[in-house]
């Protein structure tokens, strides 16, 4: 990555010191977390002694980051499972078969990340009904579904948590992205939505906006020396963020500590929104 003045630029992946203790025990479903910032929220949470479901339209690779995960933590004394299995979010009935997982598996869930995402790029006019259709299915259809199965848990349980994956494109306009860009509007406004009706329920639901993070996602970026400096000129802190990060953000959201929390979409995103 290019050297700034101010700032080498560089990720920062060291650990997230923060601990949570009141979640150790506790169980979450994880949907998209086959890969990248998914599998990075299972990996931690399994590490602070949370039980995982993770899903993923790829089942082969969902179930090889499990295994990789248990085997990585099989000497840490406290921590939690993680188990895989393959979910198509823009089927309902796939939601309701995590939701049975984890309860099959653990015997509770608490928590329910909705994270599956897909990130189209294409000329505003050129967008066609078969990209657009999938963008809303995967981004936003997965949304709901995932909420309304959690909440239907939730509700009989006494509560829970809900965390949406929104982003800073909610926020912002660029070119090329206008599908994508707009989905992610949409889980902002959705999360508002969700948090008003379920609160009642004593369901927080929140949402979180990544900006530049390193991920598969923004790896063009990065081995584009041109694009990464046009990039990093958007972000105050001059550098593309860590999926740590990201989840240091979760694991608050999900935490005691952010119990009067609900409605709010909390960027990760080094101030980008701003400029």
């Amino acid at each position: 990555m290019t050297d700034h003045p101010s700032n080498p630029g560089r990720v920062d992946s060291s650990p997230v010191a923060a601990l949570y203790p009141e979640l150790a025990g506790r169980t979450v479903v994880v949907t998209g977390a086959g890969r990248g910032m998914g599998a990075r929220f299972v990996e931690e949470l399994a590490r602070r002694g949370v039980n995982a479901v993770g899903g993923d339209l790829d089942g082969e690779a969902m179930a090889a980051v499990a295994e990789k995960i248990n085997a990585n933590l099989s000497g840490a004394a406290d921590a939690g499972r993680v188990v895989g299995m393959g979910a198509d979010v823009t089927v309902p009935s796939a939601h309701d078969a995590l939701a049975d997982r984890a309860l099959a598996e653990f015997d509770r869930l608490d928590m329910w990340v909705n994270n599956a995402g897909v990130f189209p790029q294409a000329e505003f006019t050129d967008i066609s009904p078969e990209q657009l259709a999938s963008t809303y299915d995967v981004n936003v259809n997965g949304v709901v579904y995932g909420g309304q199965t959690a909440a239907r848990h939730f509700r009989t349980v006494g509560g829970g948590v809900i965390v949406n994956m929104a982003s800073v494109a909610a926020v912002r306009a660029r070119v090329t992205r206008a599908a994508y860009n707009s989905s992610k509007a949409a889980v902002k406004h959705l999360t508002t939505c969700m948090a008003v009706e379920l609160g009642p329920d004593n369901i927080r639901v929140n949402s979180i906006a990544p900006g530049f993070i390193d991920t598969e996602m923004t790896r063009w970026v990065q081995e584009d020396p041109v694009a990464l400096d046009r990039a990093l000129s958007t972000v105050p802190l001059r550098r593309l963020g860590a999926s740590v990060e990201v989840f240091a953000a979760l694991n608050f959201l999900l935490s005691d500590s952010a119990r009067y929390i609900t409605g709010t979409n909390l960027p990760v995103d080094g101030g980008s929104q701003h400029v």
